[in-house]
């Protein structure tokens, strides 16, 4: 195959982040007024997949991003969802003429750039401001996940899918392996798993850190259900973190809890019982906003990418994590319920006992006068 050469094209670099406990997205399309526009697919078979509240759009200010090869003007994207994730997306361009051998240097560098990341932090920065009558519990979680897309609109020669599968090294381009070394076919298999055509002129290959995406008609839908899928494994990222952290707490305080005769009038586990109560129905809450943010009702073309994105970024994995902690949420605060329903029965135990024996007082007392 001759020198693979980029004539349009564009890397997209992915940074997201969560901003608060949930965003109305409605109330910041509003202060935003013309500036902000609400995700809507648009490929053939898009109608397959349902976004019940499509995230909000942004565009930013474009930055100048320094590379090795020199700085670069990028363009700058935000995109804010109703449960509370937002990303920020730079889209660095690939000069035309660009072969795939120089392609592959910039690419590693932007999969974990710092340079990214301080455009990407300045930027969610400026959106927090801006929104922050939309959100609710405002915070900045210490920690982001990041994706990238090698967005390719027009490849000289027009290559079919078959071909560059089989003949361009897109395996070293998706691990940013700059180095003269092949890689192992097992290696290059791996990467290469997950890769979809739906006409003969178009390619995805879903890694991962990475993706790369072939689209001659230039249709951002396939970036689109990634970052989707990105901004869903960030949000049961995060709650992982916060059940752990609400459970040591929980265990903490169970252990701090001392019984003694005022249990007999109030119970040391109540406050901490309801606590517990409102942590589970939040996370109830939460767990119906992510899984309903896009729904998939046929087997199309793009509910497979979107699948195919689910299974590399494990968010299986991660939702059984939030799954199994839920349960083990549920399950302490019914142990924190038997408690206080144990303390409530002492409580009413010993007012009775007290009523009689205020009553024996009472009739002592009456006939002593008599």
């Amino acid at each position: 195959m001759p020198e693979l050469l980029f004539q349009r094209g564009a890397v997209l670099c992915y940074r997201i982040f969560d901003i608060a406990s949930e965003v109305n997205l409605e109330r910041a399309q509003a202060l935003l007024a013309q500036d902000g526009r609400r995700l809507k697919l648009g490929r053939a078979g898009s109608e397959y997949l349902q976004l019940l509240n499509p995230p909000l759009t942004i565009e930013l200010p474009r930055k100048s991003l320094p590379v090795r090869s020199g700085a670069v003007t990028v363009d700058v994207s935000a995109r804010v969802f109703g449960y509370g994730a937002a990303s920020v997306i730079l889209r660095v361009p690939i000069e035309p003429g660009t072969s795939l051998e120089r392609l592959i240097p910039l690419a590693d560098e932007l999969y974990d750039s710092a340079a990214v990341d301080s455009i990407a932090a300045d930027s969610i920065a400026q959106l927090r401001q801006m929104l922050a009558p939309a959100l609710e519990d405002s915070h900045l979680w210490g920690q982001s996940e990041s994706y990238t897309v090698v967005f390719a609109e027009r490849i000289e020669g027009n290559p079919s899918p078959a071909k560059l599968l089989a003949e361009a090294d897109l395996a070293r381009l998706l691990l940013g392996e700059a180095g003269e070394r092949p890689l192992s076919e097992r290696e290059r298999a791996d990467v290469l798993e997950h890769h979809f055509s739906y006409t003969e002129d178009d390619l995805v290959v879903v890694d991962w850190n990475a993706a790369f995406v072939y689209e001659p008609t230039g249709s951002g839908d396939i970036p689109d259900l990634l970052e989707i899928a990105n901004a869903q494994l960030l949000e049961f990222r995060y709650y992982d973190d916060v059940l752990d952290s609400q459970l040591a707490d929980i265990y903490r305080q169970m252990a701090s809890q001392r019984r003694g005769w005022r249990s007999i009038l109030w119970s040391p586990y109540k406050v901490l019982a309801r606590k517990v109560l409102v942590t589970l129905m939040e996370l109830n809450e939460f767990i119906e906003r992510v899984e309903n943010s896009l729904k998939i009702i046929g087997d199309f073309y793009l509910a497979k990418v979107y699948e195919a994105a689910v299974k590399q970024l494990r968010i299986g994995a991660w939702q059984a994590s939030v799954t199994r902690k839920q349960r083990t949420l549920a399950q302490t605060y019914e142990l924190l319920k038997g408690e206080v329903d144990t303390d409530r029965a002492l409580t009413l135990e010993a007012t009775i006992v007290l009523l009689i024996v205020g009553e024996i007082l009472f009739a002592v007392l009456s006939v002593w006068r008599q």
